[in-house]
């Protein structure tokens, strides 16, 4: 599977995702110091948490689309360039107008890594090992939220918050570079293994539409339910990734030290079941011959784990119950985690798959506009974080529940492209 240079390919998109959620739990773990140093309550950080929501969903169908349109290569390097860049600028801000508009625009900025990263992995690896190299390659983000309690914490209590902002600007712009000079778009011919099942297709002209329209993707209900699920599995996830870290200081005690460590256990944890989400796939997938059980067998069962351990971690009344049941929602969320993009893959046609995940990524993330600005007014008004972390669990209950009774195979009935080649 990572032969051909496709190992390489990986390692970047590896690496990619660290650097990303480095970047973006950044915020959170320099909340407290932020909404000192700027004189923000939690409605107000709520509000912040959100603002980054703003730009990266609109932008997760814009950079899926682009992705078809220009290659992922482009837009991955426009992304990380600019997101990079933005991080940094978060280090000048002086208000709360201010760090909003830079967070809306740091979110613009990464708004197309997911959607680019499929369509990376689509164009250099055959359907058999697809699920397994999208686990690879999205697996960094969450190693990236473990390394930013650390790196983020000990930086802003020694140099300053707005320091770690500027240090991860230049990762950022670093890794750019690097992917610039030694990565290409699609493998050579000579790279084809001619003996994969689902050879990738290295002719495939970038730039050209498929035959079929993407209006037609963008109603089926596969695609709006799968939207749905992921849904349900951004609230969670955001909710821990925004306010976990200020409810272990607000709720639990913590000092920024110990909350910054704290937060690397369910990250951890979650980097096992990322990676560990794609080659249960891919076992299932080799037992059964049904790619799309595979996925939808994992993405309900898990879902629902993840639903029931947030719950109760909002009903314990010890640290250590809290942590450990949000690393086992964390856990049990990312086994989840590519099966939202491996049933895009497995129902789209390859030319469609950048636009329609990025489709589906930008209905997903309408969460994060949603889920942290809910969550700052639950706690401003009931001075609790029990509520918030109930409703997560009940939205993650919907979303398996969708994929269950509507996720199937998408019928070519009224696919205008079917209907003309007849």
């Amino acid at each position: 599977m990572l032969s051909k240079g496709r190992g390489f390919i990986l390692v970047m998109l590896f690496i990619a995702g660290v650097i990303n959620y480095m970047d973006r739990s950044a915020l959170s773990i320099a909340a407290p110091f932020i909404q000192k140093d700027l004189q923000l309550d939690a409605a107000h950080m709520g509000m912040i948490f959100s603002s980054f929501f703003i730009g990266y969903a609109i932008f997760n169908f814009i950079g899926g689309y682009a992705s078809d349109y220009f290659g992922a290569k482009k837009v991955l390097t426009t992304s990380m360039t600019f997101w990079s860049i933005f991080a940094g600028v978060t280090a000048l801000t002086f208000n709360f107008i201010s760090l909003f508009i830079a967070r809306v625009l740091f979110g613009m900025g990464e708004g197309p890594l997911s959607a680019s990263q499929s369509k990376m992995v689509n164009n250099w690896f055959p359907k058999k090992s697809r699920a397994r190299a999208l686990a690879i390659a999205m697996a960094g983000t969450s190693l990236g939220g473990a390394l930013s309690g650390p790196v983020v914490g000990i930086v802003a209590l020694n140099w300053g918050w707005k320091i770690s902002f500027v240090v991860i600007a230049l990762i950022g712009l670093i890794w750019t570079a690097i992917w610039v000079k030694f990565v290409r778009e699609l493998p050579s011919n000579q790279e084809v293994d001619e003996e994969d099942d689902d050879v990738v297709q290295v002719n495939a002209p970038v730039g050209k539409s498929g035959k079929t329209p993407l209006s037609f993707y963008l109603k089926q209900p596969t695609v709006l339910f799968t939207a749905v699920a992921f849904f349900a599995y951004n609230y969670i996830l955001f909710f821990f990734l925004t306010w976990f870290p200020s409810f272990l200081i607000d709720a639990r005690h913590l000092n920024v030290k110990e909350m910054s460590f704290a937060t690397m256990i369910p990250w951890t944890v979650g980097f096992i079941g990322f990676t560990l989400g794609g080659f249960i796939i891919d076992f299932i997938y080799k037992k059964t011959g049904n790619a799309l059980f595979s996925r939808k067998v994992v993405l309900v069962t898990c879902l629902l784990g993840s639903a029931v351990s947030i719950g109760f971690a909002g009903l314990v009344t010890t640290t250590t119950g809290a942590v450990t049941l949000m690393a086992l929602a964390v856990f049990f969320l990312y086994l989840t985690a590519i099966t939202y993009w491996s049933i895009i893959q497995d129902t789209v046609e390859k030319k469609r798959v950048g636009g329609v995940g990025g489709f589906m990524h930008f209905l997903a993330n309408i969460s994060g506009i949603i889920g942290p600005t809910v969550t700052g007014f639950i706690v401003q008004s009931t001075g609790k974080f029990t509520s918030a972390f109930l409703l997560a669990g009940g939205i993650a209950v919907i979303g398996a529940l969708c994929v269950a009774f509507f996720v199937k195979p998408i019928s070519d009935k009224n696919n205008p492209a079917a209907v003309n080649n007849k």
